[in-house]
């Protein structure tokens, strides 16, 4: 399975919570596939889904899920220490591993080597940390959007991207109703 596989499967399940979506690839699958004002797609910031997410997570109750990349956590490896020392019971933050930067090319990533972003999680302070394959995505990401415990999952996936358009919609009109949601 590859990352827009995940989403596919994911989607009854993210649908109806609050939703921060990586740069790129991942944000255009999404977009194309699902969009909903619930959703807030990245268009100029790699690396910092997680961050925001973590950020929307403390400022209210709602569950949140932030759909981050390998790469892109690699590029803010900063966030997990963030994220480990200030657990929100309502994130979930799923990082799609596919070992590459399948926005730019599908270089490989370090995670897609050596570098165990599960592991790294657990030593920034994560206490619930899970590695699950593409096809148990879904079901790991249900069961800790029904937790209510801050739960950080490793997706490993194939890597790959399907050709989509680029979003068009203006990012403050994304922002804006994405904002609305918040405050429902």
């Amino acid at each position: 399975m590859i990352r827009n596989d995940v989403f596919q499967t994911l989607k009854p399940i993210i649908r109806e919570h609050l939703v921060v979506c990586n740069i790129g690839a991942p944000s255009q699958e999404l977009h194309a596939m699902d969009d909903q004002p619930s959703n807030f797609y990245m268009l100029g910031t790699m690396g910092l889904a997680s961050s925001i997410g973590l950020g929307l997570a403390a400022a209210q109750d709602k569950p949140v899920i932030a759909i981050d990349g390998d790469g892109s956590v690699l590029t803010n490896m900063g966030t997990l220490a963030t994220i480990g020392n200030n657990a929100q019971g309502n994130f979930t933050l799923l990082i799609i591993d596919n070992g590459s930067y399948g926005s730019t090319g599908d270089q490989p990533t370090y995670a897609g080597m050596k570098t165990d972003l599960a592991a790294v999680a657990r030593a920034c302070g994560a206490e619930n940390v899970q590695t699950v394959s593409a096809q148990d995505t879904a079901a790991a990401v249900k069961a800790a959007i029904a937790s209510d415990e801050m739960t950080i999952i490793v997706s490993k996936c194939e890597s790959g991207n399907v050709k989509v358009p680029v979003i068009k919609t203006n990012p403050i009109v994304i922002r804006e109703r994405f904002m609305e949601e918040v405050r429902r």
